[in-house]
């Protein structure tokens, strides 16, 4: 049969086979089939795969190789000399060009440390690159100067998100073909030596980089371009339109970008990114802001630079000299280079600094300030803790600082700004009102550990009921790097968008300073060109004020009425233990707002009564409360800085010290003649021979009756006559005890006391050896080292439960998850140790004092204790504390049942519950009061007072007061060493509201100081109080200061006083202000916090010129009002 028919194969193969013709006639390309595995991708893969696209292990295949053209640092291009500075001393820049040239060195990259630069170009370079730049990166911050000290920009070494390397030739430079410039190395990073942690001494920095390098532009742009494309993809919601389409163009730009043909890779590839950013997006620049919003549209999220810097905190004050130069002299370079950048920032002591340590950069920030770009916001002179400051150094704080942007730059700040203050108090929109702002920027209530905090834009209203409009950024930082998802958060955390739709965005590198990058502005704008094109990104804007931002919410709030109300404090649920630790920075605070207050009223009066012999001493008082309001910065006064700030603090603190009480002493040797001070310890006999009185001054408006010590030694009598009364003697014969009493505002001597019964205070040990201190008020008992007994005498009420006992416990585990220095947490109150008294011994028996003295041992430490009684009983302590992560309290159990205590803040109080009903409650186991914390119910109560501290706590029936931690970060030696302070306990008939626990708490803070005379005191001005307020128990005059704009250069000069008031209690009030006739008023006015003249007030005068004028006010409740007389002349016709 064989192989088959050929003829037949022939004729098959030779078969026509026809395609099938489709029935579809479209005429479009579509083909019909498809053999392909089609693409569906990934989305995943894909979504990683954007993370090789710059550096890491590609760096050599991908766009990171091809970022910088050019880069050459051979000693040609680049000459460096060196000299260093000794010791941390930190000379000024013509200081340091002053040093001898033999004293420089040759500087190279490598170097372990200050280097001054020649820089030579090569001669091609200024027409074949757009840019040049120095690429300087020393591991740490550094300052780029003129040869003649103009400050240019920062340097931030380093790998960190912060880090900022490039110094950009100035085009003459490039023309000229070299540059020399000199810069200033900081041996610090951005946060300090250690991060959260002591600065370790022995830390050296390497200088990495010192090149010439061409940056290749376009591939700089493209780098930008993908960062955000890569944002977008991350952060918007998985799934949208938009973020397909740019995980779709990222994708693209990767497989086009060819590392062998980048030129014209590179430009394909940005023109890819316009698929999301809209074509030809990047040539409009600062107008790329002034597209997109349609009719009545507006931006969602307004952008602002800042760069927060903590005047103090991981490094001390001086290094933040530095920083403030640095950052704001690198925020002007940007200013330049992108229009629509706009930079806010507060702090008059860092602009007081700068203007001082860099002049030439001072008038550059003046010319920014006046285009708008650079902003002024804050109106205080530093960033301060809002908890423990009194009423008036807040109010110091915003009047220091908008006087100080006022005579600098011509503006007064409009809005208060406290991002990263750790709580609130109550009394600042009254005091931000009256210092010309009414809006607030924070936002550290993000940090609440415990409840997150219900609004974003919101009216706060303060204890009087003064309201300002807050924000409470929903980016939920002052540091926010400019990302998607930062504009995003603006508007989706935000928890007030039913009556106000926009978020302020505050980016910047901050707490250490260094502000916006470039980097930021450049993805702002891309972020921008994105929502121009797309309705899924919330539209970001630039190149307006904060202030344009808060007038736009006035605008469609209808002024606020829209918008929630939050009242009283704004409570932050962490950093509690800040009311505690460094227990010495919070009585140098204490101790000198109130010396203060006392070198003011009394310099005002002897300004006023005896000119021809007495200057009032202004610049000496504003350098001294300059000090004060800078130490109360929020990272100095909570104590939660490193060691070394605190040097700086304690010594500032001596210097007000010293000085404000030779202004003291100054203005009372002018104000009584023949009088000095008796510091030194006298003899009884010596005394007695020298002639004379002793007399006392009171600084305050209300009588005092007090107990003195008198350095009188060696009578051998228990009691002596002295100065018409008589003294009771110590038992060691070292010193001497005295009743004294004054009129409010006056003088007065020792008196013979009104003994109850002919007995006064006494102090005995029973026959079970327990002991008691006996007045005729109180009676208090000791019984095996606790405290069992308080008896109110006249009432007979036992004030401590049957089986219940106070004293001081020590917390043995005051270890907080983070933040050592800041925090104390919840489980510390779960590890009590109830310590005892020990060798407890009569000290002094009395009638005048009678005291208890004991110790107490524990762990590494000592405890001194002595209690005496007065109509408290009053405790002194000296403690010798060498404890880390542990927690010294007292605490007083009390037969006392109420729902909420009372705690004094500025210019007020505060209530806060005893109870844990909710998680809001509950958090409130750690509070900070001022003075006094009170516990009471109807007819009844008990307040603490104290003279230095700041933390307390009232759970239930259990008053606490807070006296010493041993955190260990970021300083390791926190608090340990020796303490001297005070405390009392202070029954009280009366609810809190009927009692004198605010006058008694003031009293307790201002001791009375003793001079002795040897003229006849009724000879004295002070003789007849100067004012008194009358009709109005619960207004006290706080402050009595000169005018602030006062000529205090000549003595014929018109002179103004003025006086601060502010009701205590909470209610209305319609006080009496008497005025002395030796003080010649022409008018009177109601003045805001900076002395503006709000209306005047009618003048009283009596019909007898013997008894001087009057004025009525009118006040609500926690009101501070600020009167301003105006004199006629000098006080003349003195007795």
């Amino acid at each position: 049969m064989g192989g088959g028919n050929s003829s037949e194969n022939s004729s098959q193969q030779n078969i026509p086979y026809h395609q099938p013709i489709s029935g579809c006639s479209h005429s479009h390309s579509y083909p019909e089939t498809n053999y392909s595995a089609g693409a569906k991708w990934i989305k995943g893969l894909t979504h990683d795969r954007l993370n090789v696209f710059v550096g890491g292990h590609f760096g050599a295949v991908n766009l990171g190789h091809v970022l910088f053209t050019e880069r050459i640092d051979d000693d040609k291009h680049v000459q460096m000399v060196y000299w260093s500075a000794p010791g941390r001393s930190k000379p000024g820049f013509d200081e340091v060009m002053k040093v001898d040239k033999k004293e420089w060195k040759e500087a190279k990259k490598g170097l372990s440390f200050g280097p001054s630069f020649h820089l030579k170009l090569p001669s091609d370079w200024d027409k074949k690159y757009e840019r040049i730049q120095f690429e300087f990166d020393p591991s740490c911050e550094a300052m780029i100067f003129e040869t003649d000290g103009t400050p240019l920009q920062g340097i931030t070494g380093g790998g960190g998100g912060d880090r900022r390397v490039d110094f950009i030739i100035p085009k003459d430079a490039r023309h000229k073909g070299e540059l020399d410039i000199v810069i200033e190395v900081s041996c610090n990073e951005m946060f300090g030596v250690s991060g959260i942690g002591a600065p370790d001494p022995n830390r050296y920095f390497n200088l990495s980089s010192a090149d010439l390098v061409v940056p290749n532009e376009e591939a700089w742009r493209l780098m930008w371009d993908f960062t955000t494309l890569r944002e977008l993809v991350d952060d918007l919601p998985g799934n949208s339109i938009l973020q397909n389409l740019c995980l779709v163009t990222a994708n693209k730009i990767m497989n086009t970008f060819d590392i062998h043909d980048p030129e014209r890779t590179i430009k394909e590839c940005r023109k890819i990114a316009e698929d999301v950013f809209g074509e030809g997006w990047e040539a409009k620049g600062a107008d790329i802001y002034k597209e997109g919003l349609g009719k009545g549209k507006k931006a969602q999220v307004w952008g602002i630079g800042n760069c927060h810097i903590d005047t103090a905190w991981l490094w001390p004050y001086s290094v933040t000299q530095q920083k403030a130069a640095r950052s704001w002299s690198t925020q002007i370079d940007l200013m330049e280079r992108y229009p629509e950048h706009r930079f806010a920032t507060s702090s008059a002591q860092q602009f007081k600094w700068v203007e001082q340590l860099y002049p030439k950069l001072h008038e550059r920030i003046k010319e920014k300030v006046k285009t708008g770009q650079f902003q002024l916001v804050g109106g205080s002179w530093v960033e301060n803790d809002s908890n423990m400051p009194s009423g008036e150094a807040l109010a110091r704080q915003m009047i220091y600082g908008q006087r100080y942007f006022r005579s600098r730059f011509g503006v007064t700040s409009k809005v208060a700004w406290l991002p990263d203050s750790f709580g609130l108090s109550g009394a600042l929109p009254q005091l931000i009102r009256g210092a010309g702002m009414e809006n607030f920027f924070t936002q550290k209530l993000s940090w609440n550990n415990v409840n997150t905090f219900p609004h974003s834009t919101f009216n706060w209203v303060g204890l009087d009921g003064t309201q300002v409009v807050c924000h409470m950024t929903p980016v939920d930082t002052y540091t926010a790097q400019a990302t998607v998802a930062d504009v995003r958060r603006g508007i989706w955390n935000h928890k007030n968008l039913e009556s106000s739709d926009t978020g302020l965005l505050a980016f910047g590198n901050g707490d250490g300073g260094g502000g916006p990058l470039n980097k930021m502005l450049e993805n702002l704008r891309r972020i921008r060109a994105t929502g121009n094109e797309h309705r899924e990104l919330p539209v970001v804007s630039m190149g307006d004020s904060v202030d344009d931002f808060y007038d736009d919410i006035h605008k469609h709030t209808e002024e606020g009425k829209t918008l929630p109300v939050w009242r009283g404090e704004l409570y932050l649920e962490f950093h509690r233990g800040t009311y505690t630790s460094h227990g010495s920075i919070k009585k140098g605070n204490r101790h000198s707002e109130r010396l203060m207050r006392d070198v003011e009223y009394l310099a005002t009066l002897a300004s006023i009564f005896k000119p021809e012999k007495y200057s009032y001493p202004k610049d000496t008082i504003d350098t001294c409360w300059e000090k004060v309001l800078l130490n109360q910065f929020h990272d100095v006064l909570p104590g939660s800085a490193i060691g070394m700030v605190y040097v700086d603090a304690e010594q500032y603190y001596a210097e007000v010290a010293k000085d404000g009480h030779k202004m003291v002493h100054d203005a009372l040797s002018a104000l009584i003649d023949d009088s000095k001070n008796i510091g030194v310890p006298t003899s009884y006999k010596d005394h007695k021979a020298a002639g004379g009185c002793l007399t006392v001054v009171n600084t305050v408006d209300f009588p005092r009756l007090d107990t003195v010590i008198l350095p009188i030694t060696g009578s051998g009598e228990q009691q002596i006559e002295l100065d018409g009364g008589w003294i009771q003697q110590s038992k060691k014969g070292d010193r001497a005890f005295a009743v004294v009493g004054a009129p409010g505002r006056g003088v007065g001597g020792v008196e013979t006391p009104n003994l109850v019964d002919g007995v006064g205070a006494t102090a005995i040990q029973t026959v079970d050896d327990s002991f008691v201190l006996r007045n005729a008020s109180v009676e208090f008992k000791i019984t095996k080292g606790r405290i069992v007994s308080l008896v109110d005498r006249e009432l007979g009420r036992e004030l401590i439960p049957g089986g219940a006992s106070g004293g001081l416990v020590m917390f043995e585990r005051d270890t907080p998850p983070n933040w050592d220095a800041w925090d104390t947490e919840i489980h510390h109150l779960e590890t009590s140790k109830p310590l005892e008294f020990s060798n407890l011994k009569v000290q002094e028996v009395g009638p005048l004092r009678a005291s208890l003295a004991a110790d107490i041992a524990y762990g590494q430490s000592k405890i001194w204790v002595e209690a005496n009684s007065r109509p408290y009983i009053r405790f002194d302590a000296k403690v010798d504390w060498h404890e880390r992560h542990k927690f010294l309290k007292f605490e007083l159990p009390l037969d006392i049942h109420s729902d909420i205590a009372y705690y004094e803040c500025a210019f007020g109080w505060v209530s806060r519950p005893t109870h844990k009903n909710t998680t809001q409650e509950a958090a409130k186991f750690e509070v900070c009061g001022h003075r006094y914390a009170d516990l009471c119910e109807f007819g009844y109560g008990v307040a603490l007072l104290t003279e230095s501290k700041y933390g307390y706590a009232t759970t239930g029936n259990v008053m606490r007061v807070s006296l010493l931690r041993g955190a260990t970060s970021p300083d390791n030696e926190q608090d340990q060493g020796e303490h001297h302070f005070s405390w009392a306990i202070l029954p009280h008939q009366g609810h809190f509201f009927e009692s004198d626990v605010v006058k008694a708490a003031y009293a307790f803070n201002s001791p009375l100081p003793v001079r002795h005379v040897n003229s006849n005191l009724t000879e004295s001005l002070l003789h007849t109080p100067p004012f008194i307020v009358e009709g109005a128990p619960s207004v006290i005059l706080d402050t009595v200061k000169r005018g602030d704009d006062d000529d205090f250069s000549s003595s014929s000069a018109d002179k103004t006083i003025v006086l601060r008031l502010y009701e205590a209690y909470g209610g209305h009030a319609r006080p009496k202000v008497k005025i002395s006739k030796y003080i010649k008023v022409s008018k009177a006015t109601i003045t805001n916090l900076l002395e503006e003249e709000i209306e005047e007030v009618r003048l009283m005068r009596a019909e007898s010129a013997e008894e001087g004028c009057c004025i009525a006010l009118s006040m609500r409740g926690f009101q501070v009002v600020t009167v301003k007389l105006f004199l006629e002349n000098t006080a003349d016709g003195a007795p």
